[in-house]
């Protein structure tokens, strides 16, 4: 193989050794649902094997199906997560046995694919990236569903940089154009292109996400028993749930605690709050006098450099992620205090854009002007519409070949089992600038 192919290579595995990984446990937990949001773990399993299965082998290298039997029950779209038990899954040994088949296949059409080939699936190994962000996007789902479970023994704490800020600090974003999407990336999906131009007033930005401490203000502020902080939709999602605080916190005393795979601890007062939905997250910024970033002010906030005129890979440039800039890839369990990064800063000069936690926005996911869904209708275009809302940036759970400061995510507005969180924004008021 060349270097582009051994690359491609690699990333495939990386993304296979998570899924084995964070399966390799006892098959209860693997075929049972731990809650109606998720699928049972050992559908995602055999999930990312047939999607790989179709798209490398059959749609690309023309090779003849080995199991099309079980297409439908793979298909994301044929069965809603909450049914997926009551489907005949493949059992755990089965889908380890089925997933490796088709590995083994698609690493022989990986050597014989030329990757200047024109085809669309096939030039600069576009379908590769696509079945490796895929996989390496069910990684971070079964974390989640991991999370859920509530079983122990699966925190990683490796080490983290110690975080150096306190406080709401904000940055100013200047006024002006800048670049939104991206028409050159190998690997982008449909919903991050093309590349457009759009022109911004000034606005202030915190220069980290929200973190614990912060958030726990609103809390004891009585915010979530303040229907002046929600929108009407949220204030009658947070009634009906009863939702008092973000999940998987309980209070003990005058103490707050947290479950973390299985584990209960303090919760930590400088990382960035995760598992709140956007009803949560827009309501704390407008109790504390500010809003969330709409999609193309975070855009801009993360990777426009306005000196150079042009638009960033990442905040920091066009280098791949390392240990300097970013918390990625599972290295711990959690999120890093705010300010572990400053050597991932953005031109603009916010910290932790890229990791740590996925960001929600102002915006509802929309297509850009120009969409052209690709390869398949059901990847993006499908979810565009005023359901659902626009995370960016990525957490500790998203691999770094799955991220890139045009990535787009979106998930409805009442989702906290995903590992999310926020930072907000405010207009320039008259004179500041």
């Amino acid at each position: 193989m060349n270097g582009d192919k051994e690359r491609i290579a690699a990333e495939l595995g990386a993304g296979r050794g998570r899924s084995l990984r964070y399966t390799d446990i006892d098959d209860e937990t693997l075929v049972r649902q731990h809650s109606p949001l998720m699928s049972p773990l050992v559908w995602d399993l055999a999930h990312v094997g047939n999607y790989e299965e179709q798209w490398v082998l059959r749609q690309a290298g023309g090779v003849a199906p080995l199991r099309p039997e079980i297409d439908v029950m793979y298909d994301a779209f044929a069965h809603p997560r909450a049914t997926r038990p009551e489907l005949p899954l493949l059992p755990p040994d089965e889908a380890r046995r089925y997933i490796a088949g088709v590995r083994d296949r698609a690493l022989d059409v990986l050597d014989r694919t030329d990757l200047s080939d024109p085809h669309p699936l096939r030039s600069g190994g576009y379908v590769f990236g696509l079945v490796l962000q895929h996989e390496q996007q069910h990684a971070e789902t079964m974390l989640a569903t991991l999370q859920l479970s509530g079983r122990p023994g699966l925190v990683r704490d490796g080490a983290l940089p110690t975080g150096r800020a306190r406080g709401h600090d904000q940055v100013l974003v200047p006024a002006g154009p800048s670049g939104m999407g991206t028409s050159t990336d190998p690997w982008a999906y449909d919903n991050e292109r093309p590349a457009h131009r759009v022109d911004l007033p000034a606005f202030w930005i915190d220069r980290f996400p929200v973190t614990n401490e912060a958030y726990e203000e609103f809390v004891e502020a009585g915010g979530y028993g303040d229907p002046r902080w929600w929108t009407p939709e949220g204030w009658r999602w947070r009634c009906a749930r009863r939702v008092a605080a973000p999940l998987f916190w309980t209070r003990d005393g005058a103490r707050w605690w947290r479950l973390r795979f299985g584990r209960h601890e303090p919760v930590p007062p400088r990382e960035p709050v995760q598992h709140v939905s956007w009803y949560e997250a827009d309501a704390y910024a407008r109790w504390a006098g500010r809003r969330l970033p709409t999609e193309a002010e975070w855009e801009k906030a993360c990777a426009w450099d306005h000196r150079a005129e042009r638009a960033l890979r990442y905040p920091w440039g066009d280098d791949d992620p390392g240990p300097r800039h970013a918390n990625l890839g599972h290295r711990a369990s959690r999120p890093a205090s705010a300010g572990s990064f400053p050597a991932g800063a953005s031109p603009c000069g916010a910290e932790q854009m890229i990791g740590d936690v996925w960001e929600w926005t102002g915006s509802w996911f929309t297509p850009y002007p120009g969409f052209a869904g690709f390869p398949y209708r059901e990847y993006s275009e499908v979810f565009f519409g005023r359901a659902h809302r626009v995370l960016r940036g990525g957490s500790w759970a998203t691999h770094p070949s799955a991220i890139r400061a045009t990535f787009r995510n979106w998930d409805l507005p009442v989702r906290r089992q995903i590992f999310a969180g926020f930072r907000c924004a405010r207009d320039v008021a008259a004179g500041e600038t």
